[in-house]
């Protein structure tokens, strides 16, 4: 069985071609990225999550980071991102 050869750009050759270069990685291959000559990044696919928030959530009960609800059916609710974040926070910290 042969083994595909490794992919490799320069980093000129990476910004010309990055749209090449992308195909590549949404099939699923690994690109490294040379600068004179050495490598120094690889772009590869994102690993999708083989765990659902549930199953997450479950092992960590299980690890005892976090408790179950008392409510049966809780859910987490959805938080809307809020610029100011770190102010509130250290703000609420200091009183």
């Amino acid at each position: 069985m042969m083994t595909p050869m490794k992919l490799i750009y320069s980093t000129y050759e990476a910004k010309v071609r990055f749209s090449e270069v992308l195909r590549h990685v949404r099939r699923g291959r690994a690109v490294t990225i040379s600068y004179r000559g050495e490598p120094v990044a690889e772009i590869r696919p994102v690993q999708p999550s083989l765990l659902t928030m549930e199953k997450r959530l479950g092992k960590l009960e299980l690890q005892g980071i976090i408790s179950a609800p008392e409510k049966p059916g809780w859910r987490f609710p959805f938080i809307m991102h809020r610029p100011g974040a770190l102010q509130r926070f250290l703000d609420e910290r200091n009183g």
